[in-house]
């Protein structure tokens, strides 16, 4: 190795490592399922179980906090009295009497269930936003903002294929 090559190396080692370090003081590089890993859920599987039982959409979606495209979910276009459960442990959500058209490509809420859902404070991507996960098994569902309708004013903005929907009484 070059003196001149060493001299880059050891700067691009250095500029990584204060990059990191800043996006850690800030928070930008927590993810909610490191969060949500911390807690203890009623529902748990390993890895290799969670793999099993979802399709790979919910599984990179619940387990890993992918997103899946807009409007690629059927239940963006579910209109029928019922209600809206996680597809890794099958609680219930949300019922279709608080659904609305965000307009967005995923199917929005102004509110949850009763004692169905948790949030975490996500700082991923140098934003600072509200992750939703289920409350019994973690699983990551989507995000909460303050742009919904009355009377919460809050649109929960979730992955389809993270949900299961029963049709009948919501």
């Amino acid at each position: 190795m070059t003196q001149t090559t060493g001299r880059r190396f050891a700067l691009a080692a250095g500029a990584s490592t204060l990059g990191l370090a800043i996006a850690h003081a800030f928070g930008w590089g927590t993810r909610p399922a490191e969060a949500a890993e911390a807690a203890t859920f009623e529902v748990t599987r390993t890895d290799a179980e969670w793999r099993k039982l979802l399709d790979a959409n919910a599984y990179a979606v619940l387990r890993k906090e992918g997103t899946e495209r807009p409007y690629t979910s059927p239940l963006n276009d579910e209109h029928r009295a019922g209600k809206f459960a996680c597809a890794g442990c099958a609680l219930d959500l949300f019922s279709s009497k608080t659904k609305f058209d965000s307009k967005t490509g995923w199917p929005s809420f102004w509110q949850p269930l009763d004692n169905a859902v948790g949030q975490t404070e996500d700082r991923t991507f140098g934003m600072r936003r509200t992750e939703v996960h289920c409350r019994r098994c973690g699983g990551h569902l989507g995000h909460v903002f303050d742009d919904g309708p009355k009377p919460t004013g809050l649109r929960y903005c979730m992955n389809g294929v993270a949900m299961k929907f029963t049709p009948g009484a919501a």
